[in-house]
């Protein structure tokens, strides 16, 4: 097993340490709990532009859930539309164009709603293996605590099965991920959550920088190093979910970070534990209905198959 431990001592990374303003008159009405904060620092000399929503888990007048296009994908402001003007909605899981499909676990009301990628083909010499990463999550459960896990998701299962530790991927000639194999490999238990998002990877772990991509396999060779937009979540010692989105790809405004940058970003907002979601041109973050982020695409927010949500209750 291994994890990729970035220690940012070098002022190159310093810089990631943003100041933030509270611009919660920006996007009011806001229940109490719930705050908005903006920060124009910039990142290694680069120019930025950010926002992150804090959310206290306990504030039992607010509903943390998510939502699926079934088969379609619509923008973040179309699901706010349809979900009846929820309080805050987020682009969440990577997904594929051809079929609309989530290529990560969502869970809704303790209901699976969509299920993780567990394979991915050989190329070239390995046309006739197959890689089985385990993508991370974040869930809550009843009692509103947020929990992140390495998750293995099977549509024969009522609940996903969750580990604490990152499983390193498994390669073999399968095609398929067995539920037989998977009692065999660490110590994953029912992960009975009401809530649930995937992405990945992992970047923060007991408040420390620990980027899980060797296991989960999302990037591949310097990507880890490219800047983009960012979307991000992760969760407090005390008790306060946040929800975070990096503006990015618009040069001399705001040129986004890069997965190292965007975990010391977390760290410094104080979260015990965070992880990456969908980015690029998919990254929004809406507040009221109202944008944060400017969108990287020419045509605006792109469409997406799942969001997560703040209702008020």
């Amino acid at each position: 097993m291994r994890i990729i431990q970035f220690f940012l001592l070098c002022p190159i990374f310093c810089s990631a340490q943003l100041k933030w303003i509270n611009v919660d008159s920006m996007y009011q009405p806001l229940p109490n709990g719930v705050h908005v904060y903006f920060s124009n620092d910039s990142i290694d000399g680069k120019p930025n532009r950010a926002f992150y929503v804090s959310a206290n888990l306990k504030a039992h007048s607010l509903n943390f859930t998510t939502q699926v296009g079934n088969g379609k994908r619509f923008t973040p402001s179309e699901y706010f539309v349809k979900e009846s003007d929820p309080l805050l909605v987020v682009n969440a899981t990577f997904f594929e164009f051809v079929r609309n499909s989530n290529l990560n676990m969502v869970v809704k009301e303790g209901k699976m709603l969509a299920y993780n990628l567990h394979t991915i083909a050989g190329k070239g010499k390995d046309t006739l293996t197959y890689r089985h990463p385990f993508g991370s999550a974040i869930g809550i459960s009843k009692n509103r605590r947020a929990d992140i896990a390495w998750t293995f998701t099977d549509s024969s299962n009522q609940y996903a099965l969750a580990n604490q530790t990152p499983i390193s991927a498994i390669k073999d000639s399968s095609r398929i991920l067995s539920n037989k194999l998977i009692g065999t490999l660490g110590d994953f238990k029912k992960w009975k959550v009401e809530t649930a998002i995937g992405g990945g990877p992992v970047l923060v772990q007991e408040g420390k920088i620990k980027i899980t991509n060797n296991e989960e396999l999302k990037f591949s060779g310097k990507a880890l190093y490219d800047k983009h937009p960012r979307t991000a979540m992760g969760y407090t010692k005390d008790g306060l979910l946040i929800v975070m989105a990096i503006e990015g790809r618009f040069p001399g405004k705001a040129e986004g970070a890069n997965l190292e940058q965007l975990a010391k970003i977390l760290i410094g907002v104080g979260c015990e534990e965070a992880l990456n979601l969908d980015g690029g041109g998919s990254s929004c973050l809406l507040v009221n209905g109202k944008q944060t982020i400017t969108p990287s695409d020419k045509e605006g927010q792109r469409p997406v198959p799942a969001v997560f949500l703040i209702k008020n209750k």
